[in-house]
């Protein structure tokens, strides 16, 4: 797996195509980045055009050192870029890796783009990485994130402590999900049935 991060990786289907996150991308990300609900729970914030390049160059950087490999979430039916997703944490020897880092801009949160563009990174995670764990990390006091990913069939695994810091320097505490291989089959046929 170490040309991973050399892939080319395009993920599609009817309501999302997912596209290698690239500087290309800067005007559709600032239409929609600008809101404080996307910089509450992460490790950004989004005020001015600097903040949006300096995002994009970190995002980039993060797949140059093999570090998470992200992507451009584009929302089928109106062709406008939607928000972000991407792999992290990815430890190929004992085949698991994280689905995170996901924000979307306001006109998609609660709409099938979240489902569709997961189901779309666990197909790939299960079926041609061939790995074994998929785990999403929310921050504790993000309810709406929670809820979204026990949608998909994620179990409940318990909460890390002080696991990371957010834009505003204060350590946060998140909530741990994971899906293993052997949930994939069912949740495809019944949770993801329409995908």
């Amino acid at each position: 797996m170490n040309d991973f991060f050399k892939r080319h990786i395009i993920l599609e289907n009817n309501h999302v195509k997912l596209v290698p996150f690239s500087s290309y991308y800067e005007e559709g990300l600032r239409k929609i980045i600008f809101d404080n609900e996307i910089t509450k729970y992460t490790g950004n914030h989004f005020i001015s055009d600097n903040d949006l390049k300096n995002y994009i160059n970190r995002t980039l950087t993060s797949r140059n050192e093999n570090v998470s490999y992200p992507f451009i979430v584009i929302d089928q039916s109106s062709g406008q870029i939607a928000g972000s997703t991407r792999f992290g944490n990815l430890v190929f020897h004992n085949k698991r890796l994280e689905i995170g880092w996901t924000w979307y801009g306001q006109a998609f949160r609660g709409t099938i783009v979240n489902k569709a563009a997961k189901f779309e990174l666990l197909r790939y995670a299960f079926e041609e990485m061939d790995f074994n764990r998929v785990q999403f990390s929310v921050d504790v006091e993000n309810i709406r994130s929670q809820k979204a990913v026990l949608k998909l069939g994620a179990k409940l695994e318990g909460v890390f402590r002080s696991n990371y810091v957010n834009a505003d320097g204060e350590c946060r505490d998140d909530v741990y999900f994971s899906i293993i291989k052997s949930d994939w089959q069912e949740l495809k046929r019944t949770v993801f049935n329409e995908l």
